[in-house]
């Protein structure tokens, strides 16, 4: 067993050992975090969409705002404006009610004016990856908006969209951060990097989304650009864009007439552009 005198000594010196370490280690992470929430990693670590330093295709992937990013895959010759023809747009809001506010407020060529700031949008891959991106996107838009009906989202100023965790993007007081936009962009820590990227105060002025048409466009291909277009691209299927969307809500059977709503909308424009939509059009 050991003298008790240095056993019980040599316990107090690997007590204090093991609290010294972790007092380390808090600080490590502590200085990680406040270098990752000011986006200033070293030379050799990417920043990521959302502000923190790594090395994986989380980090260096879509979204990265410095550092080894990787580069994007090459685009090809397709011209998104010759799929998505005045003819396609009007046939998704042509099926809103009159008096839908998105119907003189959405526009083609208020979305092929904010296309020019996301130019691998529908142009990665062969001409049928494009249709098939295309065709995903404007599914969503068209399940979101009810055919570019809705600017805002139902009721969505009685519901709270504050996340108090996100520190980087800090609610502002008396703001709403509920769906607006093609794709409803909802949420501060949405809002906040949105604004950063395109160029407009998405935390105090969130309503800009709803105002201003160009950029109500834009936010719904930043988010489609980091959050989706590697999925569709990549040969995932129509599926995991769901999940990317609404899947805590829609998925896993949670929502499945909503599931089937969007994957119809995808097979019927996939069918407009000649394409096969391919697998996996659930999840």
């Amino acid at each position: 067993m050991g003298n008790p005198k240095m056993v019980a000594a040599h316990t107090i010196r690997k007590s204090l050992f093991v609290l010294t370490l972790a007092g380390v280690l808090a600080g490590l992470l502590l200085a990680n975090s406040a270098m990752a929430q000011n986006c200033g990693c070293a030379s050799d670590l990417c920043c990521s969409k959302y502000g923190y330093c790594g090395t994986s295709e989380a980090y260096c992937g879509s979204g990265c705002q410095e550092g080894p990013c990787n580069a994007p895959p090459p685009t090809n010759d397709v011209v998104v404006a010759d799929i998505v023809t005045q003819g396609f747009f009007d046939g998704i809001i042509g099926q809103a009610d009159s008096s839908c506010v998105g119907k003189s407020f959405y526009t083609r060529d208020a979305f092929l004016e904010a296309l020019n700031s996301y130019s691998s949008f529908g142009r990665v891959g062969t001409t049928d990856d494009s249709k098939r991106e295309i065709a995903a996107f404007f599914a969503h838009v068209t399940h979101e908006t009810g055919h570019f009906c809705y600017i805002e989202e139902i009721d969505g100023a009685s519901k709270d969209y504050c996340d108090e965790t996100s520190t980087q993007y800090p609610c502002a007081a008396g703001k709403g951060y509920y769906g607006r936009g093609p794709l409803q962009l909802s949420w501060n820590y949405n809002y906040g990097p949105a604004g950063k990227s395109i160029g407009f105060d998405g935390l105090n002025t969130p309503e800009t989304v709803a105002n201003d048409v160009v950029i109500s466009f834009k936010t719904a291909l930043w988010y489609w650009m980091n959050n989706c277009h590697s999925i569709i691209t990549s040969g995932q299927g129509f599926g995991p864009t769901i999940r990317a969307i609404n899947g805590a809500l829609e998925c896993d059977g949670h929502n499945p007439a909503t599931v089937q709503a969007r994957a119809q909308y995808y097979t019927d424009y996939c069918d407009q552009f000649g394409v096969s939509p391919g697998d996996n059009l659930t999840c």
